[in-house]
């Protein structure tokens, strides 16, 4: 081992490749400590739900448990809705960070209650919030150059590159340094992450596809900065082009590509969808209640044979119209998730060209932080409000009463476990990229002796 010995000699001697290093693991273990305690704070949030949620109902119940009907109960009993954060979240915190985790729904139109906390397309390709993904994609490469810009013309300034490449395994001598390079920045990087999994329980399966990602980035840049340094230019003339290349894969053509892509395929706001359903429900007010009750019954025939309706404002005809508001606005909501959908797809694809994109989206999506999760917290909100107007419905409709057992036989809301599936193409693009660009970079590296002789 005295070549390693002699290698970790000369980074220690080199102030500017210890000082990357160990700022490198500090940023780490910042973003990985940040992300585990946000995490933490959104367990803490979603626990202290059930017992606000517990005096809240118990509130009502004390109110209106002596009425005669259901309506008010129903209208004023506001149910709980969560989103728990998978065990990798503190790796990526993605749309977490901007969509809402914790929803309260009442039995009324769903659409407005949904989309008061609005949801964008996740920009991968933009900054976010400081945390190890962004650590990873946006930082690490800075590093990388700073360890490996100098690697072929450090030595040709300092007048032993001929010596170097006259020695009989001076190839070998190469691939070791840059190997040894690659392993210390891969390394403070893993550790603060092996700790973080270890205090969160992250699952082996995933971890296994978290290190790969890792690896994977890494290893272009490592790639790209041998392709840089073995053309023989300067130091400086090598990182100005790599730092160039920093600038334009991670910031200038993801930005690009996210405008074209909005351009391209054009999503209403949520806010929009919001509005609608408002403007149809305001609207009920102005039409006859038997149109808006036949508009309800040719979706919810089973209520259509139940008593008519009394004169004057009945709870019934409340419920029904803003269900029919929601109704109102199905394909405007259908059209707003595909949007949506396929504006995703296109930015998992550009993670086939652009590593720093597709490195991102393969770890929003290991972590379960990205636009599929957030829709799929959607559709349980759906379901479950669901449930609430189907538990509603029947005391509405059939003009029972509603008393204090029955508060007790109120839905409950159950999340699904997070999940957290493998992210599939995005990081075969990712793998196939990043290690292409590794062999290309070695290959010009084993070349170096013979086009500098």
């Amino acid at each position: 081992m005295t070549w390693l010995t002699h290698e970790l000699r000369l980074i220690w001697r080199s102030r500017l490749s210890m000082s990357a290093l160990l700022l490198l693991l500090v940023l780490g273990s910042l973003a990985v400590w940040f992300g585990v305690q946000e995490v933490a704070h959104q367990h803490q949030t979603i626990a202290r739900l059930a017992p606000l949620h517990e005096q809240d109902v118990a509130a009502v119940a004390a109110q209106y448990a002596e009425d005669a009907d259901a309506g008010s109960p129903a209208y004023y009993t506001f149910y709980n809705t969560w989103d728990t954060p998978s065990d990798a979240a503190f790796l990526a915190l993605g749309l977490r960070d901007v969509a809402p985790y914790v929803l309260r729904i009442r039995a009324l139109g769903l659409q407005a209650q949904l989309y008061e906390g609005e949801t964008f397309n996740p920009e991968l390709a933009l900054p976010g919030r400081f945390d190890f993904a962004f650590v990873l994609i946006y930082l690490a490469p800075l590093f990388v150059i700073a360890l490996l810009h100098d690697l072929v013309s450090g030595e040709r300034q300092a007048g032993r590159l001929r010596l170097l490449l006259s020695l009989p395994d001076g190839g070998r001598l190469w691939r070791r340094r840059v190997a040894l390079r690659y392993a210390l920045l891969f390394a403070c990087l893993v550790l603060p992450v092996l700790i973080g999994t270890a205090v969160s329980g992250t699952a082996i399966g995933t971890l296994g596809i978290v290190l790969a990602v890792m690896a994977s980035y890494l290893a272009f840049w490592v790639g790209l900065s041998l392709l840089v340094a073995t053309w023989g230019w300067r130091s400086v003339a090598n990182a100005t082009a790599l730092m160039g290349s920093w600038v334009l894969l991670t910031l200038v053509m993801p930005t690009l590509a996210n405008v074209i892509l909005v351009r391209s395929i054009p999503v209403h706001q949520g806010v929009d969808l919001m509005l609608a359903q408002r403007q149809a429900v305001h609207g009920a007010w102005e039409i006859p209640r038997e149109e808006t009750m036949q508009r309800f019954f040719v979706n919810h025939p089973q209520w259509k044979d139940t008593a008519p309706l009394p004169a004057g404002v009945h709870w019934k005809w409340y419920f029904a119209f803003h269900q029919v508001g929601d109704e109102s606005v199905a394909e405007q909501v259908q059209a707003y998730r595909e949007g949506l959908q396929a504006r995703q797809t296109w930015t998992n694809r550009l993670g086939w060209v652009l590593p720093g994109v597709g490195a991102q989206a393969a770890l929003h999506r290991v972590a379960d932080t990205d636009l599929l999760a957030q829709l799929a917290y959607q559709d349980e909100i759906a379901a479950f409000h669901r449930q609430l107007r189907e538990f509603y419905y029947p005391y509405l409709f059939n003009d029972l009463p509603f008393g204090q057992e029955d508060f007790a036989k109120r839905p409950v809301f159950t999340p699904l476990p997070p999940d957290a599936v493998p992210p599939g193409d995005t990081a075969w693009g990712l793998f196939a990229l990043a290690w292409l660009i590794l062999l290309v970079g070695i290959w010009r590296l084993a070349r170096l002796r013979l086009t500098s002789d």
